[in-house]
C-alpha cells in the first residue's frame, strides 16, 4: 500500500479540480497585473528601493522559515552590491549571506533560462560554502546518498519521534530528477502560477539534497512566478507569506504528500497564500514612499553624512529602540558626538525623544517627519 505521494501508481501525473481553482488563479492574475502597474508608475529609483525592500525581505524570510536567521543589514548590503544600488550604511556580508542572495538573485533575474542539473548544484554549493549543515558534513552540490539511512522529515523527542515524510531513495535520484527538469523545462500548456504550486510540491517532495530543499524549492518558485510576471524584478515576496503561514504550511504539504496525486487542496492553499502576498506588498510601497516623502520634506534640511545613515537605517526599519549608545555604535562615532547628532535633529523637529520612560533615554522619529516609530 503506497504511503506517499511518490509510491502512488501513475507518479507524478498530478491531477486537479480547475473548477475549484479558477477563481483563485483569476485574482492572483489580476492583482499580479495591478501591483506591475502600480510599480511601473514609480520613478527609477522608488522602484530600486522597493526592489531592494523586497528582496531584503525574501532572502531574511526563506531562511526564517528553516530557523535560519541572517543578519538584515548584512542581507541588504549583499543585494545592494550585487545589483548596483548605492545605500547608506553598506556593511560587510558573510558568505552564508552572499550565497542565499547569489542564489535568490540568480534565480530571478535568468529566470527565463533553463533549469538545469548543474545550475540546482551551483544554488546548493552557494547555500553550504563551507561544506556543513551546521556542525554536520553533508554532501554539496551533489544528490543526496543516503549513507546514513533514508532521509525523513521527523519532529519530537528522542524515542518518540514521529515521521512526518520520508523521501525517495537516493538510487532514484538521477530518474526524478531527470523527470522534473524535463519538465520544468517544457513550454507546456500550463498557466506559470499553477506551475510554480506544482514545481513547489514536487522538488520538495524530491527533496533530492542532503539540506536546503526547503530554500531551493522556494528559489524555484519564485523563478517561475518571475515569468508569470514576465519581469525580472521581485515586489512581492512568497517567502514572506510562507513564514506567517508556516504552520498551515506544513500541514498541508504533510496531507499532500500523504495523498493520492489530486492536489487540488494543495493548489488552493498556493493560490490564497499568494494572494495573501501580494496583498501584504502594499506595506512595502507604503514604507518605499514615506521614505521618498521624508527626504522630500528634508531635502533642504542640513545634515552630516551621520545623520543621513543613521536617518536611513530608522526608515528601513532599525531593530529595536534608538538610543544614543547604538547611535554612536552603528555610526562609529563617540557617544557625545552622537548625542549631538540627535539633539540637533530634535531642535530640527525630525526626532524627539519617546514618552515611555526606561532606564535609557529612546528616540523616535516626530510624527510630523515621518510615520515609523522605532
Amino acid at each position: 500500500m503506497a504511503v506517499f505521494i511518490y509510491q502512488q501508481d501513475g507518479w507524478p501525473a498530478f491531477v486537479w479540480n480547475s473548477d475549484e481553482i479558477i477563481s483563485l488563479l483569476s485574482e492572483a492574475r489580476n492583482l499580479q497585473g495591478r501591483l506591475i502597474g502600480k510599480m511601473e508608475s514609480l520613478g527609477f529609483d522608488l522602484r530600486k528601493e522597493a526592489l531592494l525592500d523586497t528582496l531584503t525581505l525574501d532572502v531574511l524570510k526563506t531562511s526564517e522559515i528553516e530557523g535560519e536567521y541572517l543578519n538584515a543589514s548584512q542581507v541588504r548590503s549583499s543585494i545592494a552590491r550585487r545589483l548596483g544600488i548605492e545605500i547608506a550604511g553598506l556593511v560587510a556580508s558573510d558568505r552564508t549571506a552572499d550565497g542565499i542572495v547569489e542564489m535568490m538573485l540568480d534565480a530571478i533575474q535568468n529566470c527565463f533560462e533553463p533549469l538545469t542539473t548543474e545550475r540546482l548544484f551551483n544554488w546548493h554549493a552557494a547555500l553550504f560554502p563551507a561544506g556543513r549543515s551546521g556542525i554536520y558534513k553533508i554532501t554539496v552540490a551533489d544528490w543526496r546518498k543516503d549513507t546514513t539511512g533514508p532521509m525523513q522529515v521527523v519532529s519530537g523527542a528522542m524515542g518518540k519521534e514521529k515521521v512526518h515524510f520520508q523521501a525517495p531513495n537516493s538510487f532514484l535520484l538521477d530518474r526524478e530528477m531527470n523527470l522534473f527538469l524535463d519538465w520544468f523545462n517544457k513550454g507546456a500548456e500550463m498557466d506559470l502560477v499553477i506551475k510554480a504550486a506544482v514545481a513547489h510540491l514536487w522538488f520538495i517532495t524530491i527533496h533530492p539534497f542532503d539540506d536546503g530543499n526547503g530554500r531551493i524549492a522556494r528559489a524555484i518558485t519564485d523563478m517561475l512566478l518571475a515569468r508569470s510576471d514576465k519581469s525580472t524584478q521581485r515586489f512581492y515576496s512568497m517567502s514572506a507569506q510562507i513564514r506567517l503561514e508556516r504552520k498551515k504550511y506544513y500541514e498541508i504539504l504533510e496531507k499532500t504528500q500523504k495523498g493520492d496525486l489530486d492536489i487540488t487542496r494543495w493548489l488552493r492553499w498556493f493560490l490564497n497564500c499568494l494572494i495573501n502576498a501580494l496583498k501584504s506588498t502594499n506595506a512595502v510601497l507604503v514604507k518605499v514612499l514615506l521614505k521618498a516623502d521624508f527626504w522630500k520634506m528634508h531635502s533642504e534640511t542640513t545634515m552630516n553624512e551621520r545623520q543621513k545613515k543613521m536617518l536611513n537605517k530608522v526608515l528601513d526599519g532599525l531593530e529595536g529602540k534608538l538610543t544614543s549608545s547604538k547611535w554612536a555604535k552603528i555610526a562609529k562615532c563617540s557617544k557625545d558626538t552622537a548625542i549631538r547628532d540627535i539633539n540637533d535633529l530634535i531642535e530640527k523637529g525630525i526626532l524627539r525623544k519617546e514618552t515611555a520612560g526606561g532606564r535609557s533615554t529612546n528616540y523616535e522619529l516626530e510624527r510630523s517627519a515621518g510615520q515609523y516609530s522605532i
